[in-house]
């Protein structure tokens, strides 16, 4: 489990590729290390991977297929940086939201305004399917950074960054084009699929019952 608020980056000084399976290692600063063993869960870039290998201050993780499918791990190179959190523990502050580190989808940057004090992000999610989950003022992870939902315009949405979060994670480096990942808050999920369970199946018994009152006038003519 983990809280959405990114700790640190670190950048992937090494990467070993083969066919749908990749290998990051990771440089982490002595902050990220305390503690740290191998089979630990780490968020890179909102998603959770394991640590295969420890070797001073180069940390390995693996990437299988699905991995590589779903987010934007497998397109990043050596040298490029990635938004770190450790794994939450019990008593820990959840500042953000709870995240699983699950990438459900990514998303593309389709706009960017900024100002003296603010920077605005829009994104168009690849599965339009999750757009459901999307509502304004709903929580978000974006590179497993936990954001509160801005507008919601059809399949896009934005959000609203702060200085301190464009200071400590990646996100304020990004540009039109880029692929971010994303996970929907499981809370919203699980209302908004019940919501849809229980309207379906109210709609089902009211075609029965229709169908049923059209049986019966059928028996008395």
């Amino acid at each position: 489990m983990f809280t959405g608020i990114v700790q640190a980056t670190a950048p992937i000084v090494e990467i070993t590729e083969r066919a749908n399976f990749r290998t990051h290692v990771m440089k982490f600063t002595p902050e990220l290390l305390i503690g740290l063993e191998t089979g630990a869960s780490v968020a890179h870039n909102g998603c959770c991977l394991t640590v295969t290998k420890i070797d001073g201050e180069r940390v390995s993780f693996d990437l299988i297929k699905e991995t590589l499918r779903l987010t934007n791990l497998g397109e990043l190179q050596e040298g490029d940086v990635v938004n770190i959190e450790r794994a939450a523990k019990y008593g820990d502050e959840i500042g953000g939201h709870v995240v699983s580190g699950h990438i459900m989808t990514t998303a593309e940057i389709s706009k960017i305004f900024t100002s003296e004090d603010n920077h605005q992000i829009w994104l168009s999610i690849r599965d339009k399917s999750l757009m459901k989950y999307i509502l304004h003022k709903g929580f978000v992870a974006i590179d497993g950074i936990s954001l509160t939902v801005g507008d919601v315009i059809n399949n896009r949405f934005c959000v609203h960054l702060i200085p301190e979060t464009l200071e400590r994670t990646t996100l304020g480096k990004k540009r039109l084009g880029d692929k971010i990942n994303i996970e929907i808050d499981p809370q919203t999920q699980a209302i908004v699929d019940t919501v849809e369970r229980v309207l379906n199946q109210k709609e089902q018994e009211k075609l029965l019952q229709q169908a049923e009152e059209m049986a019966d006038i059928a028996k008395t003519e």
